[in-house]
């Protein structure tokens, strides 16, 4: 009589394992980049609470505010810590159309965030045409980790 095959043969096991590998292969450095991305939307997320206050402050002021001027709502540079950010800095060279305002994020070092985006910095600067402010974003991480609006 005719003993039936019970289970995997070893190579259908090892044809599994090989499959198993080769995608393995192909998403962990795509989910590494896709780690990356979303650690460096933290520094839009920073930028966007920053950008109220400097708009009403050059509303107010007619210049760009700093943060170390007691009558701006921008805190010191440390007070915009995140998860994956360092600090978050006000500068710019005052004008009366508020233009040049700059915001400055800093990432924390690598082991903290990815190791593309460590202490690397993302700058958002304002344009002012006649109280409608533009926010231009570049960064010196390379493009494919940033989102469209930052790539150069």
């Amino acid at each position: 009589m005719k003993s039936m095959q019970k289970g995997f043969t070893l190579i259908e096991l090892m044809i599994v394992v090989a499959i198993i590998a080769i995608l393995a292969a192909i998403a962990i450095p795509a989910y590494q980049d896709y780690i990356t991305r979303s650690q460096f939307a933290a520094s839009q997320t920073i930028a966007d609470g920053l950008k109220t206050p400097i708009q009403e402050y050059v509303a107010a002021k007619g210049s760009c505010p700093s943060d170390k001027s007691a009558e701006s709502a921008i805190l010191p540079p440390g007070s915009y810590e995140g998860k994956y950010v360092k600090s978050a800095a006000v500068t710019g060279t005052p004008d009366t159309q508020g233009g040049g305002c700059i915001i400055t994020v800093t990432f924390k070092q690598a082991g903290s965030v990815s190791a593309p985006l460590a202490t690397k910095t993302a700058t958002f600067k304002a344009s002012n045409a006649g109280g409608a402010f533009t926010w231009t974003c570049t960064s010196e991480v390379p493009n494919k980790y940033l989102p469209q609006v930052c790539r150069s």
